[in-house]
């Protein structure tokens, strides 16, 4: 049985004394959920002092981008040798990264590519712009970046999907569970035909785009979504308390 995973990605936000707030007031709940698996992904400049507020608890840590050289003159990027021994997980290809900064599936490909070598679980984005979705692209889109995103690695339950329909990202129009559970199950069947349906059954594949605490159980009730990726709700300790506490009470009943 996948266990499920709720991230929270703080992407530019939270200067370090707002960060180690925003863990504290909800440092205790979480830590309290059992059969979850709970992620923060906060700013690079956080990391080593969420890592030391976390310490001893179930919490664990995600960055939100890295490049795939260990070290070099690549001016203002991070390697996984820097992160390696603070995250346990790094977010990759997310719609952001590939909108404003030009990032390639290629790219993605090395990035992922490179986590795993170094022993990171890379959260893999992928999704449809509203034009893809509304001309029924979307499984073309998709079937596209899950190909070249894991070209040339072997099979590996390792790894972490995450479904972000890039025109509910941030928006407040959310997919419908269906919908989300329809291309979730797309994303799977993709899986298993690049790798075999042992592992495609074992990666986790998590939905992301506008998930609150008041929409979070239409997603986690259906089969095939393992969790989700968590982006302005995961800034707010409650909200993110209540989701994970959600995901826990439902997951546990199915």
């Amino acid at each position: 049985m996948r266990r499920p995973l709720i991230s929270g990605n703080w992407k530019m936000n939270t200067k370090l004394e707002e960060a180690e707030d925003l863990v504290r007031a909800m440092l205790t709940q979480l830590d309290s959920i059992d059969n979850v698996e709970k992620v923060l992904c906060p700013p690079f400049v956080s990391l080593a002092t969420i890592k030391e507020i976390i310490k001893g608890t179930s919490i664990k840590l995600g960055a939100q981008n890295m490049y795939f050289e260990d070290k070099g003159a690549y001016t203002g990027e991070i390697s996984p040798s820097m992160l390696v021994g603070i995250c346990d997980f790094v977010i990759l290809g997310h719609s952001e990264r590939r909108q404003y900064f030009a990032e390639t599936d290629e790219l993605v490909n090395k990035k992922v590519k490179k986590a795993l070598e170094s022993g990171l679980k890379p959260i893999l984005c992928v999704g449809e712009s509203l034009e893809d979705n509304e001309a029924s692209r979307t499984e073309q889109k998709i079937t596209r970046q899950v190909n070249a995103g894991l070209s040339g690695i072997n099979p590996t339950s390792q790894l972490v999907i995450a479904y972000e329909p890039i025109w509910a990202i941030g928006t407040g129009k959310a997919a419908t569970g269906k919908q989300a559970n329809a291309t979730i199950n797309l994303v799977r069947n993709t899986l298993a035909n690049i790798w075999n349906q042992e592992t495609a059954k074992a990666v986790r594949i998590l939905y992301g785009g506008s998930v609150t605490g008041n929409n979070i159980a239409e997603f986690i009730a259906e089969p095939d979504i393992d969790g989700a990726l968590v982006g302005g709700a995961s800034l707010k300790a409650d909200e993110f308390v209540r989701i994970v506490r959600q995901t826990a009470n439902i997951k546990a009943t199915q």
